[in-house]
């Protein structure tokens, strides 16, 4: 809404985009994709919350990139369009492909208390983006989930040093005693 604002008030120049849930090359590894890898490779529990019913709508990160690429472009200046990947899916049956995958037993998949509040479904609408603009992902889920597989076996060392916590000695030594208060006060103290 401010951006909008602005883009009324002052007529700057903008474009806004929403997108689905995005998953691929770097994602952070404490959310369900790269969770469910690192965890099923080292063979410990796979946290599934409640019956793992909640659904989400996966974008393939490189679609989105190009989503935005061509919004910037060809976008209409005051305009929001949202980028979806039409991969609607329950979270069990992403964490049950994943397994699967990886040649690792189902019976690493444990069901935890679902967080109070937690959505069962995000769902976004990108016929504007379609219609308007011509875009839609070239990515199959099937094909980018084993691409996102493949990047995380090739890449344990990136995942493995965020899991361990190497990489909050980098922002401690760089920020000191700031970091360490806004870590805690985020995530408690590790």
């Amino acid at each position: 809404m401010l951006v909008q604002a602005y883009h009324r008030t002052f007529k700057l120049p903008v474009t806004i985009s929403r997108c689905s849930n995005n998953y691929g090359p770097y994602h952070f590894p404490e959310k369900l994709i790269p969770l469910m890898i690192a965890n099923a490779l080292n063979d410990k529990p796979l946290p599934v919350y409640g019956k793992g019913e909640n659904v989400r709508d996966w974008l393939y990160v490189e679609d989105h990139c190009r989503a935005i690429d061509l919004i910037i472009h060809n976008g209409k200046v005051g305009e929001v369009y949202n980028i979806g990947g039409h991969n609607e899916m329950k979270n069990i049956d992403i964490v049950k492909i994943i397994v699967h995958e990886l040649g690792k037993s189902e019976d690493l998949i444990t069901y935890v208390t679902d967080r109070a509040g937690h959505d069962m479904r995000y769902a976004i609408d990108p016929t504007k983006i379609h219609n308007e603009l011509g875009w839609l992902p070239e990515t199959m889920f099937a094909d980018g989930i084993k691409k996102t597989i493949n990047w995380y076996l090739e890449n344990k060392e990136w995942w493995e040093n965020i899991i361990s916590g190497e990489y909050q000695d980098y922002y401690i030594n760089m920020y000191g005693d700031r970091y360490q208060d806004y870590y805690i006060n985020m995530y408690g103290d590790r």
